[in-house]
């Protein structure tokens, strides 16, 4: 294993758990609060975890961010799917042209995107193209206040042009596999230097179920019966040789580590995500997990490293048969349910805003002592656990 993956990994042992402390002491704000006990639900849950993920009772989650990692896989020759793969190319740049599902969500809200090209087939524009994740600028100030900011390019970390076939060999190689981690990690720690409160991760990549399905197959011990679902819309034909695929391919995998799972059967999104949400707990940063394919890509980091799903939060339920698998193997709930499959980081907007009114409860609500109320009626009621 690279020395870069071992130190990440060490690091994560020593310093991934959550801040005890400031989660007493988010607990008991929280008891205090002008409220019943419990009444705010799992907003309330979510204030206490963000105390552990940050140390601080209270929290600002306004300055957010979602990684989108681009990549084309090469099962696709397979009929697996339902799209050609110019759709991965228009797409990537879409994102930058906020014409896209998420990109016009976090255009609307003011939500900045880092998208990366991991191994689009197609060439994208070079003009579109930057090799950093952040650039110089001073927002039109006379020069004496430049800063760092996250690029408005597309990142190229282009590996190939797509993972090989998974059907006939390895997706892809330990070299690749190791750059795309890192890829990941790299961005989290972008994220935390330049001040991002959380960040969302998410992906484009036509065939990226049958990766993630793949993977999910893999790592669980289940059949494509538990974790094929139609993607983007695939025919009966392609469904079959989806299922058949993806069995064949697993079982290959199966009981092997899950980074040598990804590199053989995954594709290049999924290892640069698995990269983010390990960075993530590394970094000490909040992180969104999308759809499908985002799930499938945490539940690999918390096989590598069980500590990272401290820093997890999952924004919707998929309609991905395997999705709801890989929560329960997880352990995380989904925050809502809207009957989204889309992908590409489109919970994460959502679910920023559920976090920043979930902070906005506990940084502005008033206990009862600062509202002047008897809170005296409630002691019978909590003793009773009527709450």
């Amino acid at each position: 294993m690279d020395k870069r993956i071992l130190e990440l990994l060490d690091d994560i042992k020593e310093m991934g758990d959550l801040d005890q402390g400031a989660i007493k002491e988010a607990e008991a704000r929280q008891e205090v609060l002008a409220k019943p006990t419990g009444a705010l639900g799992d907003l309330e849950a979510m204030t206490v975890r963000l105390a552990g993920i940050t140390g601080m009772v209270k929290n600002d989650m306004k300055k957010q961010a979602v990684a989108i990692f681009s990549a084309d896989n090469g099962v696709v020759e397979e009929g697996v799917a339902s799209a050609p793969q110019s759709v991965t190319f228009s797409q990537t740049i879409n994102f930058t042209r906020g014409l896209t599902g998420v990109s016009s969500m976090a255009k609307y809200w003011g939500i900045d995107l880092l998208v990366c090209d991991m191994g689009v087939r197609m060439d994208l524009p070079e003009e579109l193209l930057t090799d950093s994740m952040t650039e110089q600028g001073c927002d039109g100030c006379d020069g004496t206040e430049c800063r760092n900011y996250l690029t408005k390019k597309i990142v190229n970390r282009r590996l190939a042009r797509g993972t090989a076939n998974l059907y006939k060999g390895p997706a892809m190689t330990e070299e690749q596999f190791t750059k795309a981690l890192l890829t990941g990690v790299e961005a989290a720690e972008t994220f935390k230097k330049l001040g991002y409160n959380v960040f969302g991760v998410g992906e484009m990549g036509i065939g990226n179920t049958t990766t993630s399905a793949c993977v999910l197959a893999a790592l669980t011990g289940k059949t494509a019966d538990d974790v094929v679902g139609r993607g983007g819309g695939l025919t009966d034909e392609g469904l079959e040789k989806k299922h058949r695929i993806v069995d064949e391919a697993a079982d290959r995998v199966r009981g092997k580590d899950p980074m040598e799972i990804i590199r053989e059967v995954g594709g290049f999104d999924i290892a640069a995500m698995t990269g983010a949400y390990l960075g993530a707990a590394r970094y000490k940063l909040p992180v969104v997990i999308d759809g499908y394919i985002s799930a499938v890509a945490a539940l690999a980091a918390a096989k590598i490293e069980p500590k990272s799903v401290n820093y997890m939060f999952a924004s919707h339920k998929s309609k991905e048969p395997g999705y709801v698998l890989a929560m329960e193997e997880l352990g995380v709930k989904p925050i809502f349910d809207l009957g989204m499959r889309l992908g590409e980081g489109s919970g994460c907007p959502i679910t920023f805003k559920i976090l920043e009114t979930a902070c906005a409860t506990m940084n502005g609500m008033a206990t009862y002592a600062e509202g002047a109320i008897d809170a005296d009626y409630l002691d019978q009621r909590k003793e009773g656990n009527f709450f």
